[in-house]
């Protein structure tokens, strides 16, 4: 059996997080919530909470780092926690800033030294993420999901270029479980009904309009889930099976090409994923870039594309050997004769545009036939993207580094 302490990973908006949070209370479990209002003094404060009782702490900012500050503090204090007579369950309540993709991650991996008495190791050694449960505003989600204000501008965390798209989307996107809190529109309802269940598949969802959530039984349905995900841009770009038939104007388009991007053309076409658009994803194979995988990544108005890997018809008989089984199987049935398992692939979770449109300006980006017959050229042709692109961008051939939070490993 696994003896480790239980821990519940609450995010989302300020307001849903504490919330869940009451109702988790109890003479064992304790609560344990950061609060970035006091940042821009250089502050960070810590409440504990175990039954009645409170304990409040200010941190003062690691050298002007939120994120380093947060590692430096939870992770020691989940081990100590882990150890305290009579407590049988840890409830982590996040900052509206942070993915919970990067604190289970950091808990999982990132050693915590110098306890007295205890070998160094991840908090993971003793604590266990049970669950992550995620609270939606059903007034504003979709239109933080769909927007292009970044976290500095609305949470006040100097240098933070993540959107808050990235981070609604991150936090709904990684979710055991998800408690949409509030009401709108019966239209707006089932426009968001739709999406997050096409976002997180797998997520148990509780809708509690003018009534308090009941955690402990959406708890019991996810139980131990642990759906831990690591990056892999050659798994499967619909996790979780999510629903392909449209409702309520929100559809899945699916776009899969067995030739290259043209460079100036995809630029182009990258606009009709920035407007009515939650998220994009998927591999690219551009006609200027022949050995990498470049991954695209969207959320809201802001994109990414980056260098990922090799496609495995540029390694070696060497780096072949370290490629997932599941990734040859996969690549040896679209093998082409002459460009091996290169290809486009992209799914696009569309709530307020024209599915059509965007199939039709992938496709247009793509090379022509009389392109495609000359491969010799492709190279000479102009190319706006770099290692790294994002969009909006200013100077189409000027490359900028990609909008990327914590929970994000894309190079």
């Amino acid at each position: 059996m696994d003896s480790r302490t239980p821990l519940i990973v609450v995010a989302g908006g300020a307001g849903g997080v504490a919330a869940i949070g009451n109702t988790l209370r109890g003479p064992e479990t304790v609560l344990v919530r950061h609060d970035l209002a006091l940042l821009g003094e250089g502050v960070i404060t810590r409440t504990v909470t175990r039954g009645d009782d409170q304990w409040l702490e200010a941190l003062e900012l690691a050298h002007g780092c939120v994120s380093c500050t947060l590692r430096k503090d939870v992770l020691p204090l989940l081990r100590r926690l882990s150890a305290r007579d009579g407590v049988s369950r840890i409830v982590l309540l996040l900052d509206p800033a942070f993915e919970p993709e990067a604190v289970c991650r950091a808990i999982d991996e990132i050693s915590v030294t110098g306890i007295v008495g205890r070998v160094d190791a991840p908090a993971g050694r003793d604590v266990r993420v049970e669950a992550v449960i995620t609270a939606i505003d059903a007034a504003s989600w979709l239109a933080d999901a769909g927007g292009d204000e970044t976290v500095a501008e609305r949470l006040v965390i100097a240098d933070d270029e993540r959107t808050v798209a990235q981070v609604t989307i991150g936090q709904a996107e990684h979710a055991d479980a998800m408690v949409v809190f509030g009401s709108t529109d019966p239209l707006e309802t089932a426009r968001l009904a739709a999406v997050l269940a096409r976002l997180s598949p797998t997520a148990a969802i509780q809708w509690t309009g003018d009534v308090g959530p009941d955690v402990e039984s959406l708890l019991e349905s996810v139980s131990g889930a642990g759906r831990r995900r690591q990056f892999d841009p050659h798994a499967s770009l619909l996790r979780g099976c999510p629903p392909l038939e449209a409702d309520a104007g929100v559809v899945v388009v699916e776009f899969d090409a067995e030739r290259p991007f043209h460079p100036q053309r995809l630029h182009e076409a990258i606009d009709t994923l920035l407007d009515g658009v939650i998220t994009a994803r998927g591999r690219i194979w551009l006609a200027t870039e022949p050995d990498h995988v470049l991954w695209l990544e969207s959320a809201g108005e802001g994109l990414g594309i980056g260098l990922s890997d090799k496609w495995i018809a540029a390694m070696t008989e060497h780096e072949r050997a370290d490629v997932d089984p599941d990734r040859l199987a996969f690549a040896s049935l679209r093998w082409d004769p002459d460009f091996g398992d290169r290809h486009c692939a992209m799914v696009v979770l569309v709530h307020a545009a024209d599915p059509d449109e965007i199939s039709r300006a992938l496709r247009w980006a793509l090379v022509t036939d009389e392109e495609w017959a000359a491969p010799e050229s492709w190279q000479s042709w102009s190319d706006p993207f770099g290692n790294w692109h994002t969009d909006p961008c200013e100077n189409p051939a000027t490359p900028h580094a990609p909008q990327r939070g914590e929970g994000e490993q894309h190079a």
